[in-house]
Formats: C-alpha cells, sequence, structure tokens
C-alpha cells in the first residue's frame, strides 16, 4: 500500500498543502511579489485547481493556483515534484487556455488582454544551468533585444539552483521554504517568508484541514482504483480481440489446408500421395475426404 504522509509531513512541494496555503490571498499576494519583485494587488480570491477547458469536446485541466491583479495579469502558479519530461510544453498549453478564456465573445480587440504568468515552481533544474530562476519571453532572434511585448511570460523556479546572481535573498528564502517547509530550525529574514511559514504551521495544525486532506487522498485513491480498473478493462478487451482474431487466423489457414487437400485428391493424387505433399494431420486429411465425397 503506498505511503500517506500526514499533513503535518508535507512540503509546499505537495500540491494539496500548497494551495491550502496559498488559497489565503495574503500569502499568494506575498508570493507573487517576492518572485516578481514588484508590489501587486489581487483582484479576486485566488483560486485552487480552477478548471480551464476550450471546448466540452477536449480534455480540461486543472491550475493549481490561479490568481488576477488589479492591473488585470493573471497568474498560474504550479508545483511540480517530478520532472514529467513535457513541462515546457504544458505551460505554454497553460497559457493557451487562459488566453482563450480571457477574450470576450464577439470582442476582437486583444489589446485588452492583460499580461499572463506561468509560474512554475519544481525542485529540479530543468535546465541545466544552475539558476534559482530562468525567465522566458518572447523575443526577436534577428535583433537582439527587440521583444514581442505579447504580455506572456514563464518563470520555472529551481529550487535547488546554485548560481544566486540576479535574484533576491528573499526569494532564495522562499524557494527554501517551499521544499523546506518542516525545518523548524531555519530562522527566516524576510518579514514575508516568515508569515508564510507561519500560515503553514497553522493549517498544518487545523483539524479541519486535515479532514480535507483525508478526504483528498481517499478521493486519489478512489480515482487510482477507478483508473486501474478501467485500464484492466482496456487490456482485457485488446486480449480478447487479438484471441478472437488469432482464431479467425487459424480458422481460415485450417480451411486453406483442406480445401489444397480436396484439390489435390480432385486432379487424381491419392490420400498417401497427398499427405506427403502437404504433410497434414489426420484431422486435415478426414475433413478433406468428407467433403470430396460430399461433392462427388
Amino acid at each position: 500500500m503506498e505511503y500517506r504522509k500526514t499533513l503535518q509531513e508535507l512540503t509546499l512541494l505537495d500540491r494539496f498543502l500548497f494551495e491550502e496555503t496559498m488559497e489565503k490571498p495574503e500569502n499568494m499576494q506575498a508570493v507573487l511579489e517576492i518572485i516578481l519583485g514588484r508590489n501587486l494587488v489581487l483582484k479576486y480570491l485566488p483560486q485552487a485547481e480552477k478548471e480551464q477547458r476550450t471546448s466540452s469536446r477536449f480534455r480540461f485541466v486543472k491550475l493549481d493556483v490561479w490568481a488576477q491583479d488589479e492591473e488585470g495579469a493573471v497568474y498560474d502558479t504550479e508545483v511540480q515534484a517530478r520532472n514529467t519530461g513535457n513541462l515546457p510544453k504544458r505551460t505554454r498549453y497553460y497559457q493557451a487556455l487562459i488566453d482563450s478564456k480571457m477574450q470576450e465573445p464577439g470582442v476582437d480587440d486583444f489589446n485588452d488582454h492583460g499580461p499572463v504568468f506561468i509560474i512554475m515552481i519544481m525542485p529540479f533544474d530543468l535546465f541545466g544551468e544552475k539558476k534559482y530562476r530562468y525567465t522566458f519571453t518572447m523575443q526577436c532572434e534577428e535583433v537582439p533585444g527587440v521583444k514581442l511585448d505579447d504580455g506572456a511570460v514563464r518563470i520555472f523556479l529551481n529550487t535547488r539552483g546554485q548560481d544566486g546572481e540576479g535574484i533576491t535573498p528573499e526569494l532564495k528564502e522562499l524557494l527554501y521554504l517551499i521544499e523546506h517547509t518542516n525545518d523548524r530550525e531555519r530562522v527566516f529574514q524576510s518579514e514575508q517568508v516568515r508569515r508564510i511559514s507561519e500560515s503553514v504551521r497553522t493549517i498544518q495544525n487545523n483539524e479541519e484541514v486535515g479532514v480535507r486532506y483525508m478526504q483528498a487522498w481517499e478521493e486519489i485513491l478512489m480515482e487510482r482504483r477507478e483508473a486501474r480498473e478501467e485500464t484492466l478493462k482496456e487490456v482485457q478487451h485488446l486480449i480478447d480481440e487479438a484471441e478472437q482474431e488469432t482464431d479467425r487466423i487459424k480458422r481460415e489457414a485450417h480451411d486453406r489446408e483442406v480445401n489444397v487437400f480436396v484439390n489435390l485428391l480432385e486432379h487424381g493424387i491419392s490420400v498417401e500421395e497427398a499427405k506427403n505433399i502437404t504433410s497434414s494431420g489426420d484431422d486435415i486429411v478426414r475433413q478433406a475426404i468428407a467433403r470430396r465425397k460430399q461433392e462427388s
């Protein structure tokens, strides 16, 4: 049986605790301010597990924590504990989904689109350059310094960075807290990071949150069980189809062999000679002889 962490053992790299923490607007705002290095004011309450879907025909995705500030900028902040091998293209997909939702039907002025920030927080170095932060925006390859200025920004944060050039000590502390959430010995110099840490401890000791965590885990187990059952059904269906196809091929091969034996008999070849030619088994011989008699 898979080991389940207790609520107190979770870190902010665990989606449940991250969402519970970031649904508090003061925590979400502090995290965004530290990452972006500027002040902002959230317009709406942060939303965890916000569903995005462009059409009922297509798959939906759940964004970890979605927020929007008073200037209209949208922030999707995600934690990713392991490298799935598709994170750059996944961020592209998330960005496209958010953009599609920002455009009101019948409105064709795309200048109304606010900036979109996709932020991925990970305990590994996706690009291997030992940076804490990798920021990507569209710019011209032919003319260095010329940017597309489309408002799309993707940020990949590495909690295990080594090259701190260009980032603040506060961001380093935040990234440390995200991975080592339960390090009670660490004294944070940043007041914002310290407040987030205290908020996490309060959440971890909250009985109602503990109940939600247990329910969320039970839902995950149920989804996995249903997924396994569905997979087993699909596998069994494939096995059944393969067996049916094998049986069909065997029947056709059997019928062809009987037909060959019958043709030999029709051309005046004796049963013994036909057996030597075809190396057919007794069942083929019996069926061929029976069919030859019926046709005669």
